[in-house]
């Protein structure tokens, strides 16, 4: 028991490194990230600001307004996820730490898990600025809103994303070159069939049934019913998450295991093209 005990101490000392070492890679780069903070809120603003464009009353207005803002930041949120999680092997190719980190006394999964966690926080802080300050520049109103339920959902949601973002994370490894766009690739792909700006029913049937299987289409509906409507947690949108995240993250660790043997093989893990 007691060898069980040390194992999981090191195991979790290890995970909040990984953690720590992202926050101090973060401040290192604060001013580029405020930059790309700048850019998020002028971006959801063009998208939210089309409500002002419809001409409708001031209640369907603000209704409209604020189920887009809610599509822009949930996505902003599980994109930062997706993205921070996909880039694991870009940004340790960038520091030039690859081989060290791959060599350090932590297990892959605890390694990927670490940058999962660390997105999860950064991104729940971007959200969070993101919604409070496009709420207060176009002066909307939420007074329904159940963020507590909102929260719960992008929680599980994380789950899912982490799965997912796990398996894209192979393909800086296998593809130096071009392996991180085509993470942005399946990223963009996602976004398209997961009704972040438009009801999924407006989509052709075979791209309905594609969004199925898209973790966002559950935290998209889910969230905008929270925000919008002040609805709570639904089994609907629950169960379906937890499906995904229970198939995707112990497929995304072993899609990561095969591509990291195969980087190691034919000499690509420390590669930038």
């Amino acid at each position: 028991m007691s060898r069980l005990t040390s194992t999981l101490r090191s195991e979790l000392v290890g995970l909040a490194g990984i953690v720590e070492r992202n926050v101090y890679l973060t401040k290192r780069y604060l001013l580029w990230d405020v930059a790309f903070m700048v850019w998020t809120v002028a971006n959801t603003l063009t998208i939210v600001f089309i409500a002002r464009a419809v001409h409708v009353s001031p209640a369907e207005e603000n209704r409209l307004a604020t189920s887009l803002l809610v599509g822009a930041v949930i996505w902003a949120f599980l994109g930062i996820i997706f993205e921070l999680v996909t880039e694991t092997v870009a940004w340790e190719r960038w520091e030039g730490t690859i081989e060290y980190t791959f060599m350090a006394p932590i297990s892959r999964p605890v390694h990927l898990f670490g940058m999962a966690a660390f997105a999860v926080l950064y991104g729940l802080v971007r959200a969070a600025i993101l919604f409070a300050a496009v709420v207060a520049f176009i002066g909307l109103h939420v007074p329904h809103a159940n963020f507590a339920g909102a929260l719960a959902l992008l929680a599980i949601a994380s789950l899912s994303f982490m799965g997912i973002g796990i398996m894209a994370s192979v393909l800086p490894l296998i593809s130096p070159e071009k392996g991180a766009q085509l993470g942005f690739i399946a990223q963009g792909l996602m976004l398209v069939v997961s009704g972040v700006y438009y009801p999924v029913s407006v989509m052709p049937d075979w791209m309905q049934w594609i969004s199925k299987v898209s973790p966002a289409t559950y935290a998209l509906r889910g969230d905008r019913a929270a925000i919008v409507d002040g609805a709570g947690l639904a089994w609907a949108d629950v169960w379906p998450l937890l499906v995904i995240a229970l198939g995707a993250i112990p497929l995304g660790l072993a899609i990561f295991r095969a591509g990291e043997r195969y980087a190691k093989r034919h000499g690509k893990l420390k590669r930038s093209g």
